[in-house]
């Protein structure tokens, strides 16, 4: 597989209180994304979102490079294939909007909110799966043209390949 930065997908959401059910549209989107050769992107904690998605890229056999908030690489998730300790803080957020070229978004917190308002001023396509009615209308009102809203994983990846 080539790596080719066209092709690094961030995938956001909730670490600690992720639901079951973002949990699995990341592991899934993250799996979807290294089949069709992307490399998976994500906030790099072995919790919620990021932990799925760190998985889902190993089950499809690509690669994923986790952005840590600490300088702490123990507080990585395991499947990680690069792990990279920033000790930014949540100022990793910005790193990981600006170097994606995509985002996918599989829940809603504080953090995940700041990573999609930067991924949207620097001009990258998000997919929000299954978003509150609220958080889809505030960020597609933001960027409409660069957000969509997917009921799925699947249907996410779909998008994602039709506009690459």
């Amino acid at each position: 597989m080539s790596a080719s930065p066209d092709r690094l997908l961030a995938i956001v959401g909730p670490g600690d209180g992720a639901s079951l059910e973002d949990i699995a549209a990341a592991e899934r989107i993250a799996e979807l994304a290294a089949r069709a050769g992307w490399i998976v992107s994500c906030g790099g904690r072995n919790a919620g979102v990021m932990a799925a998605a760190a998985r889902g890229a190993k089950r499809g056999g690509g690669l994923s490079v986790g952005l840590l908030p600490s300088a702490n690489s123990q507080e990585g998730a395991a499947e990680l294939s690069v792990i990279l300790t920033t000790g930014l803080g949540e100022a990793r957020n910005a790193v990981l909007a600006q170097s994606c070229a995509a985002m996918v978004a599989c829940g809603m917190n504080s953090g995940t909110a700041a990573e999609i308002s930067l991924a949207l001023k620097a001009g990258k396509p998000v997919v929000l799966i299954r978003p509150a009615r609220a958080a889809g209308e505030f960020f597609r009102s933001l960027a409409p043209d660069q957000l969509a809203v997917a009921q799925s994983a699947d249907e996410a990846i779909a998008l994602l390949t039709k506009n690459s």
